[in-house]
């Protein structure tokens, strides 16, 4: 389906962003690969790529922090590559603490990533996406996106930020070819949450499987994670002709997590 398109996928070295990576290869697009990690290991995800999918697939390790960076990812795609159509704004990080509490430079640290990297990879990607008459922007923001939870401030300023973004591109990109979309994924078994059920199994002193239940059962009423693989399938649709009219709005994955 997406055979001779280009896309960028930030924060893609583990979690989400390569779910996410994994299934356009196997859609028959082209990658850049984008996060931190080992030389080694990343240049076997690289060509693992390329091998199982038959695309390219091209390592980028553009500091998301820096805006500079940012649009340089994307310039450096099209030369590379010669396109850029679908463009996953992923990359993220977390911190939490009560707002009054909060570190100064966490929070800028989490804009910085979150979501300004968003805006400038967006403002890169829509003038060469505009000339040839099609993109697709997809910000991988969160449940956190539709809702608040304690201790999260720049986490959640980030991800509504990401929505409200996504509304003002479908809007500007509206019957240009390009879509642009929010996905707000629930709870998703990454590094990141791991961490999160070893604390709340250490602080509460009660098994993993304990802590991963109680994980789930304060928030997802499906009691079972999201995949990267299904967020994965739900980029995937829409960069699909069925989805050309489905802009400026965001999907919850999230096992009912905001219908509450």
């Amino acid at each position: 389906m997406l055979k001779g398109k280009v896309a960028i996928v930030t924060g893609s070295t583990s979690g989400i962003g390569l779910g996410i990576a994994r299934v356009l290869a196997g859609q028959g697009a082209d990658i850049v690969l984008n996060g931190f990690g080992d030389a080694d290991e990343i240049e076997a995800l690289r060509s693992d790529l390329e091998r199982a999918h038959g695309v390219r697939a091209v390592y980028d390790g553009a500091d998301m922090s820096k805006g500079d960076a940012v649009r340089g990812l994307v310039a450096a795609t099209v030369e590379k590559l010669g396109r850029i159509d679908i463009l996953v704004n992923n990359a993220g990080i977390q911190f939490t603490a009560p707002v009054e509490e909060f570190s100064a430079a966490k929070w800028d640290a989490i804009l910085a990533i979150n979501l300004s990297a968003a805006f400038h990879g967006i403002a890169a990607s829509v003038p060469p996406m505009k000339k040839q008459g099609w993109g697709r922007i997809i910000n991988i923001a969160s449940a956190h996106g539709l809702v608040g939870s304690v201790h999260k401030a720049a986490y959640v300023a980030a991800k509504h930020g990401l929505v409200g973004l996504i509304k003002v591109v479908g809007l500007e990109t509206a019957g240009s070819g390009i879509t642009a979309n929010a996905v707000c994924p629930g709870w998703v078994l990454t590094p990141l949450v791991e961490k999160q059920i070893a604390d709340i199994a250490a602080r509460k002193k009660i098994s993993r499987r304990d802590a991963t239940m109680e994980l789930l059962g304060e928030k997802q009423p499906s009691q079972a994670f999201v995949t990267p693989e299904q967020l994965g399938g739900t980029v995937a649709f829409l960069c699909s002709p069925a989805a050309d009219q489905i802009t400026g709005t965001a999907i919850a994955v999230d096992g009912a997590w905001t219908a509450q």
